[in-house]
């Protein structure tokens, strides 16, 4: 009974789809949110269970932040999308990857917001 997931192109969301069976699986299923049948099936996350302590060591650990700019959107862009994933990135919320993409964008957009904004 696989579960695969997928990012639809009509409408932006990262449905998650239940199969009954193997030979149920659908070359192009529905997107449960729209309806829209252009699915892109996506290679699903791994995880490690690591304790809470071991989580935050490894985030402690100065390695990780040697390349890290402060004054550059893309460098702090990069930064949280790793410390998100570290910290589990879906209980972070849906849109944590946009607000993220959004910050690694503003320095290449001339009318929007400037890096100390935020």
């Amino acid at each position: 009974m696989p579960i695969y997931e997928y990012r639809c192109a009509d409408c932006g969301k990262r449905p998650s789809i239940f199969f009954r069976s193997l030979s149920a699986v659908e070359a192009s299923p529905p997107c449960p949110s729209c309806g829209g049948r252009r699915l892109t099936r996506l290679i699903s996350r791994t995880a490690q269970v690591l304790s809470e302590d071991s989580r935050l060591d490894q985030l402690s650990d100065s390695a990780g932040l040697s390349d890290v700019d402060e004054n550059d959107p893309k460098s702090m862009a990069r930064w949280a999308k790793t410390m998100g994933q570290q910290l589990g990135g879906d209980e972070l919320g849906e849109d944590f990857d946009q607000v993220v993409d959004e910050m690694g964008d503003a320095q290449d957009d001339p009318n929007g917001a400037d890096a100390d904004d935020l």
